[in-house]
Formats: C-alpha cells, structure tokens, sequence
C-alpha cells in the first residue's frame, strides 16, 4: 500500500469525497424521501445509487493506495557518479529499439525497464507510467491504471444519474408530498446545486476517459505522446491491450474494482532487471 503525502493531492481527496457524500445527502434527503416517499421505485433507487456510489468508492481507494509500479530500488547503492555530470536525468544503457530501451534514472540512482519514468511528485520511477493524477494523490500507471478508469467510469455513472434523477422530480412532481414553502425551496437550491456539480464532473471525467482509452488503445502513454515515441506495440490487437490493463478475465468482470489473480501476479512487458550486476 502507498500514500503520498502531496498536499495538492490530499486535497483533492477530501474534495472528491466530499463531492460524492454531498450528491449522496442530496439523492437521499431531498429527492428520493421528499418526492418519491410512497413510491415503489424509491428502495430501487436507494439501492442502486448506494450500489453505484459504493463501487466508486473502492475504486477510488484501490486506485490511490495501489502501487502504480514502482520500480524497486536496489539493496545496495550503486555507483552512477558519472551520469551526475549531464543535465539528462536518464540514460539508455541498452538496447537499440523503441522496445528495449532500458535508461538509467539518476534521481533514484537505479537501472529502469522501458516505458518506466521518473515522477517528481512520487519521487519514485512508476513503471508505464501516464501521469500523476491529483484526485487519486498517486501516479497512473502499469498497476493501477484499471482502478482509475472503473472510477472515472462511475464517476461518469454517478452524475448522469443525478442529472436524471433531478430532472424527474422536475418533470414529475409529487402532488401528494409536503408543500412547506422552506423545503421546496431547499430541495431546489440543492437540486441546483447538485446538477451543476453533475454537469462538471461527469464532463470533466469523460474526457479525461477518452483520453486513457486513447492512450491504451493507441499503446502510447501521455508521457510517450509527450516524448513523441508512437505506439509501442502498434500491431497489438484493440482487446489485448485492453486486456493488459483491465486482466485476462471476462470482459464483463473489468468493471468489478478487484484483481484478477493474473493481473495481480505479474508486471507486464518485461521482468524487473535484477541489480546483482
């Protein structure tokens, strides 16, 4: 398990959770219990908003206390004293293709596999690594890249699913509920509220998914697309790749935020250099 002490980062999470229990309060309080009391469709709804914001919920977790993939640091020092002297914080050591370039990482001072880079936040090189995301407070990479796409996904859910849970109210009112004057106008300003923090996370979370499904389809991280590089496997089909970050098992299990016994077991790509040289 690892949590970076990033303040930018602990700050995005009391904010993305308290986004989440506050539509939670909304949902509950002022939608469901006020406009749908009687209702047969309001347990269906608890349930299955409860169910959505539950599964972001673990999502979220697996996705900031997961290793992304760091790379392990040697037991003794080694001796890159010489690599100091360049302004370059990498250097390839072997290799001559786009995939088997192995680099050198002088701020961990350690041999690195490809696709490894180095993030100064993390202060750590995180294998494949995409970015480092503030609301997760951890890098994406090869290891949890699948748990931040599931809360993206359910994000995503989340909102549309307000949206149109308020939206109902709106278009079909209860006739039978309390006409207290205080509560309607409560129930309104939340509804507003809610909507409009809907509309902004639920935009701002499909893009930064299409973005990831790009960048997982297309091989080619945002680091690599940065750096230029291309894909990295460009004859690889769509589902394999798709299958190296979300595992080996039925597609209709990938949105399940749990680890498939041989997504959890291995790194992907290339075994771990060992430092006995």
């Amino acid at each position: 398990m690892v949590f970076i002490r990033d303040p930018c980062g602990i700050i995005c999470l009391i904010f993305t959770y308290g986004a989440v229990i506050y539509a939670d309060y909304v949902v509950m309080r002022w939608i469901i219990l006020t406009t749908m009391p009687m209702s047969i469709w309001a347990p269906f709804h608890v349930v299955l908003f409860n169910t959505v914001v539950f599964l972001l919920g673990m999502s979220h977790l697996k996705a900031v206390f997961s290793d992304p993939g760091i790379v392990p640091l040697p037991a003794n020092r080694l001796d890159f004293s010489d690599l100091h002297t360049t302004n370059n914080s990498t250097k390839q050591i072997s290799g001559n293709g786009h995939g088997s370039e192995w680099t050198v990482c002088t701020r961990c001072e350690t041999y690195r596999p490809p696709r490894a880079h180095h993030c100064r936040i993390c202060k750590r090189c995180i294998r494949r690594m995409d970015h480092h995301c503030p609301w997760i407070n951890n890098c994406v990479g090869e290891r949890n890249q699948k748990y931040f796409l599931q809360f993206l996904v359910y994000v995503g859910i989340l909102s549309l699913y307000s949206v149109a849970l308020i939206l109902g109210s709106w278009v079909s009112p209860c006739t039978e509920c309390s006409q207290n004057v205080i509560d309607t106008q409560l129930r309104m300003i939340h509804s507003i509220v809610l909507l409009l923090e809907s509309a902004l996370f639920g935009l701002f979370v499909t893009a930064i998914m299409v973005d990831q499904l790009h960048a997982i389809l297309y091989d080619e991280t945002a680091v690599e697309a940065i750096q230029q590089k291309g894909a990295y496997r460009p004859n690889r089909r769509k589902y394999q790749l798709l299958a190296d970050v979300f595992g080996r098992g039925h597609p209709m299990l990938w949105l399940l935020p749990c680890a498939t016994l041989n997504h959890a077991a291995r790194y992907h790509d290339t075994p771990l250099l060992s430092h006995d040289v």
